[in-house]
């Protein structure tokens, strides 16, 4: 059940680790991952103050989700990204990087006043399609 990562010239390139669109045959299980944070497995919270190192943990934690179900990040089709600072987009994104490997799933980033937790910077959710 291959990915495929959709571009055209009609689009402008993504200026981040995201797709303009992703095409996969839905014959497989669909994932839906709950918002992820910063949140390690001892309910601590990784890198307080320090975005970098919150994107590394809820990257690693939407991957555990997915791995759980039986799959992997290459899986993921879709995240949905929320931030406290969008002037963190490249920082985020740097990480990102370290994740998820073309082809890419579709994003979107939104900036928001408040998360769950006064300390999350970031939270993330995803959607994967696990044959």
């Amino acid at each position: 059940m291959p990915k495929t990562q959709v571009s055209t010239t009609e689009l402008h390139s993504p200026n981040g680790v995201f797709s303009q669109a992703t095409t996969i045959e839905a014959t497989g299980r669909l994932v839906f991952v709950s918002g992820m944070t910063a949140r390690r497995p001892d309910g601590s919270i990784a890198g307080v103050g320090d975005i970098t190192e919150q994107t590394r943990q809820v990257c690693a934690n939407v991957a555990a989700a997915v791995e759980a179900a039986g799959g992997t990040l290459a899986d993921v089709c879709r995240v949905d990204v929320y931030v406290r600072n969008m002037e963190d987009f490249a920082k985020i994104h740097a990480v990102r990087a370290q994740f998820f490997a073309p082809p890419l799933p579709a994003s979107t980033m939104v900036e928001v006043s408040k998360l769950a937790h006064p300390d999350y910077l970031i939270e993330i959710n995803a959607i994967a399609v696990i044959a």
